[in-house]
């Protein structure tokens, strides 16, 4: 992966909320048998900048294996969730920041507590 490399990202929590906001959803606002949706797309640098603001000593490096980086170039660089924001009024409740303070961190922080 490069540093410039993005990929869409959602919190498990959106991910959920979205699926019963949907069910939920009046047949008739649905325009479509199938919906996007997403969150944040970042890049592999601000994924970086993210780790190293709550782990200061982290070392990260970039090593790119040509086969993984391929599969990761393939895929969209963000997701079209218009329909779905438009149809059902979805909205993400996480974008980077909250996604990787509220969610990410303590369960990274919980987990290594325990070892």
């Amino acid at each position: 992966m490069r540093l410039d490399t993005r990929i869409p990202f959602m919190a498990m929590p959106d991910a959920v909320a979205a699926l019963l906001a949907l069910m939920d959803a009046p047949t008739r606002s649905l325009t479509a048998p199938v919906y996007n949706v997403a969150a944040f797309s970042p890049d592999a640098a601000e994924l970086a900048d993210r780790v190293r603001k709550a782990f200061p000593q982290a070392q990260i490096t970039f090593a790119p294996d040509a086969r993984r980086r391929a599969i990761v170039d393939s895929w969209p660089k963000d997701v079209d969730d218009a329909r779905a924001r438009r149809d059902w009024g979805f909205r993400p409740a996480y974008d980077l920041d909250r996604a990787f303070d509220a969610y990410l961190l303590p369960n990274v922080k919980r987990h290594y507590a325990r070892g």
